[in-house]
């Protein structure tokens, strides 16, 4: 088994191509499985055939950083289910992620949130800003934020009293996302 790639963002949701060996063909009445054994997490998620010597899954999100083990698992009725093969998978931070990260901690510092400068100083390319922009609504999603966290941060000053500039803010962050 040969996974490609071999890497997925902290977020997960990216395609993963399983390129089987010659013995570990796909039969018709086979179901593979993928089960990915991190230190803290396993994830097991379902395949598509594409053809009779690849599979298709969506990476799954997981909490950090680290390699971990991938099982491809086969089930076939009246079997019990077996370990076909194993392989390395590493989960990376990537520059979404950071992004995330910096708007979660950012938020309600207006000069922080001038993502523009941001943007500047890491760079993607203005061809990207698309692509970037899914991903960081991704990661934005993965993100483990404290309970009481709001994207308007939690200064208790604005009580209603410059509900012009709130409502500016708001909007301007809504765009970042959005």
């Amino acid at each position: 088994m040969k996974l490609n790639p071999q890497q997925a963002p902290l977020y997960g949701d990216c395609v993963v191509t399983v390129l089987l060996a010659e013995e570990d063909k796909v039969e018709d009445d086979v179901v593979f499985y993928l089960v990915f054994l991190g230190s803290t997490l396993r994830h097991c998620t379902s395949t598509r055939k594409v053809s009779s010597d690849t599979l298709e899954t969506i990476a799954p999100g997981h909490d950090c950083c680290e390699t971990v083990k991938v099982q491809l698992c086969a089930s076939k009725e009246g079997l019990p289910v077996f370990v076909v093969a194993e392989e390395d998978f590493h989960f990376v931070q990537d520059e979404a992620y950071d992004a995330a990260q910096f708007l979660a901690t950012s938020a309600g510092n207006q000069q922080a949130l001038n993502f523009t400068r941001f943007l500047d100083q890491s760079g993607p390319p203005s061809g990207d800003v698309n692509s970037l922009d899914k991903k960081l609504v991704l990661a934005f999603r993965h993100l483990k934020l404290p309970a009481e966290w709001n994207v308007l941060g939690t200064d208790q000053s604005l009580h209603g009293e410059n509900l012009y500039d709130l409502q500016t803010h708001f909007k301007f962050v809504i765009f970042l996302f959005f």
